[in-house]
């Protein structure tokens, strides 16, 4: 099937069977990407935005399953792929990078083995060519002295060094899309602008599609072509950067907004969201963020919000702009 997407979401549902009963960590998730862009998932944790990344990959706990919706790569759904196609899949064409890399780095093979590993497993090289792509791939993502790092264990590497790793690992099989999930969260500021410089500069020499998943919107302030906020397992709002940053038409991307430190609010007390996280074994039968809201209304109380057009390339779910538009008469 032809389609200028490498990815699409459609109504996308996971959830997991606990002993409390059924969480549905996402439900009715849609989105699309194009070759080359950047999408940004931003959510405070347990907002889904992790298992819709998961959920592409197939890579859920034994818990876990998806119950409806499509997953579209290139056109063919993923959800309807035995495991062979789904291993073939991974790496070769779709690859991830987690949050914390001494967890996803084996402790007791070096460098260059699990790098070689992951290039034996999907390209068709001898293991000669796989250790040259492994030293390729590390002097790629800026890792000093290749030769010797593949020589070197996970913990003879700095937090920063492990990251680069992952990415080179990642990037191995030259994968149509990167998935990276909270990517610089176990890092220092400094370190955490340079790994986010890195994907920004190997997506532009690969021509690959970039999801980041991240809690921090400034992360991906200057980086993503089209941002998508999650809370309660939806989406309540998307747009591009300058859409979500200057006019944020939910009362949740508000509330984030708010407390994030900036140069215009230095010096003044910032404003957290109140309430504590929603509780997906008991979501509330109207808008997920309605017990958390200031705004909130009866409606929002007994009905999902529908997701409206609030401007070009703008969309948000919440009651407030369709409760504008009646006033405005543009209902």
């Amino acid at each position: 099937m032809d389609t200028k997407y490498v990815l699409e979401l459609k109504d996308l549902r996971t959830s997991f069977t606990t002993d409390k009963g059924e969480v549905r960590a996402v439900n009715g998730v849609t989105f699309t990407l194009e070759p080359g862009k950047t999408l940004g998932i931003v959510g405070e944790s347990g907002s889904g935005k992790s298992v819709t990344a998961y959920s592409i990959m197939q890579i859920l706990s034994a818990n876990g399953k998806i119950d409806g919706g499509e997953i579209l790569y290139k056109g063919d759904d993923l959800t309807k792929w035995n495991k062979k196609q789904m291993a073939e899949f991974r790496g070769k064409c779709c690859s991830i990078i987690f949050q914390d890399p001494m967890t996803s780095l084996n402790p007791v093979f070096t460098i260059g083995y699990q790098l070689e590993e992951a290039i034996l497993l999907h390209t068709n090289r001898n293991k000669k060519e796989a250790k040259a792509r492994a030293v390729e791939m590390l002097t790629l993502v800026g890792v000093n002295e290749p030769e010797k790092r593949v020589e070197q264990y996970p913990h003879e590497l700095s937090g920063g060094m492990r990251q680069r790793v992952m990415i080179a690992m990642a990037l191995a099989c030259e994968p149509d899309i990167l998935i990276a999930d909270e990517p610089t969260t176990a890092l220092d500021v400094t370190i955490q602008a340079q790994i986010l410089e890195l994907i920004k500069d190997l997506q532009k020499q690969l021509g690959m599609a970039v999801i980041i998943v991240t809690h921090d919107l400034g992360v991906i302030a200057t980086m993503c072509d089209e941002i998508i906020v999650m809370y309660g397992g939806r989406v309540c709002e998307r747009g591009t950067a300058d859409d979500i940053f200057y006019s944020p038409a939910h009362e949740y991307t508000k509330g984030l907004l708010r407390s994030i430190p900036t140069t215009e609010n230095n010096g003044e007390r910032l404003v957290p969201i109140g309430g504590t996280p929603i509780n997906l074994l008991n979501m509330p039968k109207g808008c997920a963020f309605c017990p958390r809201c200031d705004e909130a209304m009866k409606v929002c109380l007994d009905q999902v919000p529908e997701e409206i057009k609030v401007g070009d390339t703008h969309y948000a779910s919440c009651w407030m702009n369709i409760k504008k538009m009646y006033e405005g008469g543009k209902a």
